[in-house]
Parts: structure tokens; C-alpha cells; sequence
């Protein structure tokens, strides 16, 4: 026999050794959660994928702004960084800036439980695991949230519930 409230195997007296429930008590069942597990850290996903975007266009905009005035910071007898400096600096400005719209669109997609933002979101999380450490950590949450067992089906499931 094992006790109602905590599961604990009960002994012959009347009250369960680990909690103190008394055996002839009726005691409310155990709540069970009605969501899946995918469904109860989605949301969370998408706000990291957001925040991780917005985090993503400080240095996109400090680049930029450091494009429009390399000109003037580089001194005159370097020609060839006067020349090269702002385009390769707004350059990659742009890529970081298309990154930081892309996690954004992501995170914004998983929290609306869109189609595309699951394949999305796990290519990113991929890429990101290169990023140490935070980059890493959320690419390894997105992984273990969005390819575990039965994910793909129950992410179907709610992408045709919301639509």
C-alpha cells in the first residue's frame, strides 16, 4: 500500500512515514498537468530567442555607427584601412543585423506556434552552439525542447490549434 498524497511506501500503523497524511483520510489526487511538456517551455524559448535578437543589435548599431566615422579615426597615411574600413565595418553590421531580425522573427514564431519557426528555431539553436556561453546554453535549451520525442507531432498539433 503506498500513501495518496506522497507515494511513499506505508507501514502498518495508520499515518505515512515521510508526509504525516493519516491512512483513512481521503486526500484531493495528485494534479496532473495538462499540457505537454513541448507546450509548457515554448513560450520561454521564444522570449530567449527574442531577447538574445534585440542583445544581437547593440553591436550591430555600435558597428554602424563606428562605419560612419572610420574615416575620420583612421589616420591619413593608411589609404588602404580609410578605403576598406567602413564598408567591411557596415558589412558586417548588416550580418549582424540580419542575425539579430532572423532570432527575433524566430522567437516571435515560436511563441505564435508558427509552422516554419520549429525548423527555424533548430537551425539557429545548431549555429548557436558555437556562441559560448550563453549562445551555447540557449542553443542547447532549444535543442533538448524542440527535437525530444514527439515534438515535431505535438508542435504540428498546436501550429494547427492556434491557426
Amino acid at each position: 500500500m503506498f500513501c495518496n498524497q506522497c507515494r511513499t511506501e506505508l507501514q502498518p500503523d495508520n499515518v505515512c512515514p515521510k508526509c504525516g497524511t493519516p491512512v483513512g483520510r481521503p486526500t484531493q489526487p495528485l494534479a496532473v498537468s495538462s499540457q505537454g511538456r513541448l507546450e509548457r517551455h515554448l513560450r520561454t524559448l521564444g522570449i530567449l530567442w527574442i531577447v538574445v535578437g534585440a542583445l544581437f543589435l547593440i553591436p550591430s548599431f555600435a558597428l554602424l555607427m563606428m562605419a560612419s566615422v572610420a574615416h575620420v579615426v583612421i589616420p591619413g597615411t593608411e589609404e588602404v584601412a580609410r578605403v576598406l574600413g567602413p564598408p567591411l565595418l557596415s558589412i558586417i553590421a548588416a550580418m549582424l543585423f540580419l542575425l539579430a531580425a532572423g532570432q527575433i522573427c524566430v522567437g516571435w514564431g515560436l511563441m505564435q506556434r508558427q509552422r516554419w519557426a520549429r525548423i527555424a528555431a533548430v537551425i539557429l539553436g545548431i549555429l548557436s552552439l558555437f556562441h559560448p556561453p550563453v549562445g551555447t546554453a540557449l542553443g542547447i535549451y532549444t535543442l533538448w525542447v524542440l527535437l525530444a520525442n514527439n515534438a515535431g507531432t505535438e508542435y504540428e498539433q498546436l501550429a494547427r490549434a492556434s491557426s
